[in-house]
């Protein structure tokens, strides 16, 4: 009985999210009506100190990161460098290779730190155009851009800025770029099997005669985009590269400033000294400071540009990242009152009884990423209930926590994009397509995701690699 309702809860809020309800509401009530069904007398307890508790410490750490990428992507926008590089990658790969050109475009946006809800709205108009021109079937636009955006520069490409690659960080004292071997290994097995995936659909879609799209498809269609993006691309590629740069830069650099495992902190105003311990927060630093850097290099090359607009589009950042952050923290909060009933004890120890290290990290993370719809969301509760308990299983078998980071990070973006995932609903709204139109083919690129992980811990086993 324990275990149904667990899985009571998360049915719920997969309905619900699959009709398009926000799960900023329903996330909290599936989660208290699970703890309601379990033990009337804790539901609000539980909500006030197990939901909130969690949810609020998500956001403290991690939303400062997703406010600055979406100020960060936003600027990017208002200043014409996103244009200017969808403009250089479809000059340099050609329209007849659509497909590859918006995947490669996605990729170097979201490795350069653009948020994937960003990417969506930046790349989706030139995804359209190109697809029409093609007359690629437009049911194929949302798995391209998946495949570009939310696969391997999510977590697999060491030193990606996204947030599924710094929340490892903190539970095993890794930088970003743990594991790069591993990671390039991984990154290669997705776009290769991807590409292929979505290639064979495409020519099974126009052998069978569909076209760009039926009439019922043709919904939130943009204008068609400009040829001329009016900023030299090198110009554009110059603040991704500072991201980049400055993330490996500034976590090198960190821990050097900082003398010690803490930084203490003595104010007139604190009651006691304030003390943070840097190696939980040094790549949230280091992440943060790269964006910084990044905002800075745009408005050095484009201030006017991005003045005009600035006041509108900032409000615009702040409202998705608050969006996109929340919708986060709340699967967040919703998977850690999951995780304290008894239901989720069943689960727990049957994972257990995995006896390999890697294989019981990457079923644990990935199950947990589909119970919540969220891959950082999945992460941060599997890794904060069980990460010392993958730590010595490790050491004991002697494998490094770089490689731990890489395979629980990868692991988070596997059965995460399940219908309820926010990163699928927001896909599928802005190209104005349903579940039913064009789920299938973002599920088998999280089946080729899931898989991937597996392959990438067979490497290391028969080679030792990192």
């Amino acid at each position: 009985m324990d275990f149904l309702i667990v899985l009571g809860a998360l049915v719920l809020l997969m309905v619900v999210a699959y009709r398009g309800y926000s799960v900023i509401l329903f996330a909290p009530i599936a989660a208290m009506l699970a703890v309601l069904l379990t033990s009337p007398h804790a539901v609000a307890p539980m909500f006030t100190g197990v939901f909130m508790d969690k949810m609020v410490g998500f956001v403290k750490l991690y939303f400062p990161v997703f406010l600055l990428g979406a100020v960060f992507g936003k600027v990017i926008e208002l200043s014409g460098f996103s244009k200017s590089i969808v403009t250089a990658i479809i000059g340099l790969v050609g329209r007849e290779r659509a497909i590859l050109c918006i995947v490669l475009v996605c990729a170097v946006l979201t490795y350069g730190g653009v948020s994937l809800f960003v990417v969506v709205f930046a790349v989706y108009p030139f995804a359209a155009e190109m697809f029409r021109q093609g007359n690629i079937p437009k049911r194929l636009v949302p798995a391209t851009i998946g495949l570009g955006a939310i696969t391997f520069t999510m977590d697999a490409m060491p030193g990606t800025p996204q947030i599924q690659n710094i929340i490892p960080t903190s539970f095993f004292g890794t930088t970003t770029r743990a594991a790069p071997v591993l990671g390039l290994i991984g990154s290669a097995c997705i776009m290769g099997m991807g590409l292929a995936y979505l290639g064979w659909r495409k020519r099974a879609m126009m052998t069978a005669g569909e076209g760009y799209g039926a009439p019922e498809t043709l919904v939130n269609e943009p204008e068609p985009a400009e040829e001329e993006a009016g900023v030299h691309p090198l110009v554009a590629l110059l603040p991704l590269l500072v991201v980049g740069l400055g993330n490996l830069a500034l976590t090198m650099a960190i821990p050097r400033m900082v003398a010690g495992e803490e930084a203490s902190v003595s104010l007139i105003g604190l009651d006691a000294p304030l003390t943070v311990k840097v190696a939980q927060v040094a790549a949230l630093w280091a992440v943060e400071g790269a964006l910084l850097l990044g905002i800075a290099t745009i408005l050095l090359f484009a201030f006017r540009p991005v003045a005009r607009r600035f006041a509108d589009g900032s409000k615009a950042a702040v409202g998705g990242a608050l969006l996109a952050g929340m919708n986060t923290a709340v699967e967040y909060g919703f998977g850690a009152v999951i995780a304290a009933l008894p239901g989720f004890l069943i689960v727990k120890e049957a994972l257990k009884a995995v006896p390999d290290p890697l294989i019981n990290e990457a079923i644990t993370v990935t199950s947990l990423a589909g119970i919540t719809g969220s891959a950082s969301g999945g992460l941060s509760i599997a890794l904060a209930a069980m990460a010392e308990q993958f730590a010595a299983a490790g050491d004991a078998a002697g494998i490094s926590r770089e490689v731990l980071h890489r395979v629980a990070s990868m692991a988070s973006g596997g059965m995460d994009s399940l219908p309820h995932n926010g990163a699928v609903i927001t896909l599928l709204a802005v190209t104005g397509l349903t579940h039913r139109q064009a789920y299938k083919d973002i599920f088998a690129l999280t089946l080729i995701k899931t898989v991937t992980v597996f392959i990438v811990i067979a490497v290391y086993y028969l080679t030792g690699l990192t």
